[in-house]
């Protein structure tokens, strides 16, 4: 039996007791790891195929050690620019071997924990209900935006309560000179529903700048 199964990344062509190289896995050595997106599984002249990974299978390896592969030499040159510039790369990867390939009834591995940011979007909207689209404020761009519901100010009311200072603290790893001073009672008119008043103040900013 062989099974084509993506592991980090790239796919192979596996069977059992094989050794495989493959990109450096967080799975410390000696440990077993499973890998669930199986794309297709051959045992003599059966041939399932997944759409695109077959449901219920699996397989399961050992990682034997962490190890770096060849060195890659890469020469940039500019011709007649007296530019050149020679650096040296070893790939890290992982070297495992396959002990087992389950074609069905295989339980799922457990997803991975989000990371911070993606937990404190989901707690901002929780906390905040439906999300406000706030690039509808003059000065904020979609980084900006996202910036903001990450730390919890997802509405037009949230932004209407924050204080022009402790938004520009917010946002100070972002890129550019934003001026936060009328965002505040932009996002007051906004969640008053006072579109026009608020179209007819925007036309005379500039960057959120009066």
């Amino acid at each position: 039996m062989y099974a084509i199964v993506e592991i980090a990344g790239h796919q192979f062509k596996v069977e059992k007791d094989q050794k495989v190289f493959v990109n450096r896995l967080a799975t410390e050595e000696g440990k077993k790891v499973s890998f669930d997106n199986v794309l297709l599984i051959g045992d003599g002249n059966n041939v399932t195929l997944g759409a695109p990974a077959i449901d219920g299978a699996q397989v399961s390896a050992k990682v034997l050690k962490h190890l770096k592969g060849d060195k890659v030499i890469v020469f940039k040159k500019k011709r007649r620019k007296g530019y050149r510039v020679k650096n040296g790369h070893r790939q890290a990867l992982s070297e495992i071997v396959i002990e087992n390939i389950v074609a069905t009834g295989a339980k799922k591995s457990a997803p991975k924990k989000e990371t911070k940011k993606v937990e404190a979007k989901a707690e901002a909207k929780k906390a905040t209900g439906k999300a406000d689209d706030l690039k509808k404020i003059e000065g904020i761009g979609p980084k900006i935006a996202s910036t903001l519901v990450e730390a919890g100010i997802a509405t037009f009311a949230d932004l209407a309560k924050a204080k022009p200072a402790k938004i520009s603290e917010i946002i100070a790893d972002v890129r550019g000179n934003h001026v936060t001073d009328t965002w505040p009672a932009q996002a007051k008119l906004a969640a008053d529903g006072k579109w026009d008043e608020l179209k007819k103040w925007q036309d005379e900013l500039d960057g959120g700048k009066a």
